[in-house]
């Protein structure tokens, strides 16, 4: 079977039980995602980053697509959780670059008054695989150095 697109287990995760995403229905649009590890995601205060949880995996997909990243529609009403960016897009050239090799996390605020904690296999998100189109006069000719947040470095 030739790979066109799919999940693996990132680097520093192979020896770590990590599950790949899968869909639980046939007409789901989304790959449920679960947390790599414990963690505690705070009681939102001021000025306070996001958290970022691990997922252990990383993406590959043909290089006119992306990977959505969504929040689970239950997250915010019942754990307070949102995502800090909305939604994730981690891009075709993620995938293996030298600083995370493309390790996948989500950004979370808990908007709850107390903290909520993710355990290790707790379905966080949602992943959907998507193509993107390019305007007529792009011109981008750059390539990923690397990892989380370099795509402006």
């Amino acid at each position: 079977m030739e790979r066109v697109r799919g999940f693996e287990v990132a680097k520093g995760f192979e020896n770590k039980n990590i599950n790949l995403p899968v869909r639980k229905t046939k007409f789901s649009a989304g790959y449920d995602v679960e947390a790599a590890e414990d963690c505690v995601i705070p009681s939102y205060q001021f000025g306070q980053k996001p958290v970022l949880v691990k997922t252990g995996i990383k993406a590959y997909m043909p290089e006119d697509e992306y990977l959505m990243l969504c929040n689970r529609s239950s997250n915010p009403f019942k754990k307070g959780l949102v995502l800090a960016n909305s939604i994730g897009i981690v891009d075709s050239d993620y995938y293996g670059n030298p600083d995370n090799d493309g390790a996948i996390m989500y950004a979370f605020y808990n908007f709850f008054d107390k903290d909520l904690e993710i355990k290790k296999g707790d379905v966080i998100g949602q992943a959907i695989f998507q193509k993107y189109y390019v305007a007529d006069d792009d011109k981008a000719e750059s390539t990923r150095i690397g990892g989380f947040g370099s795509t402006s470095k």
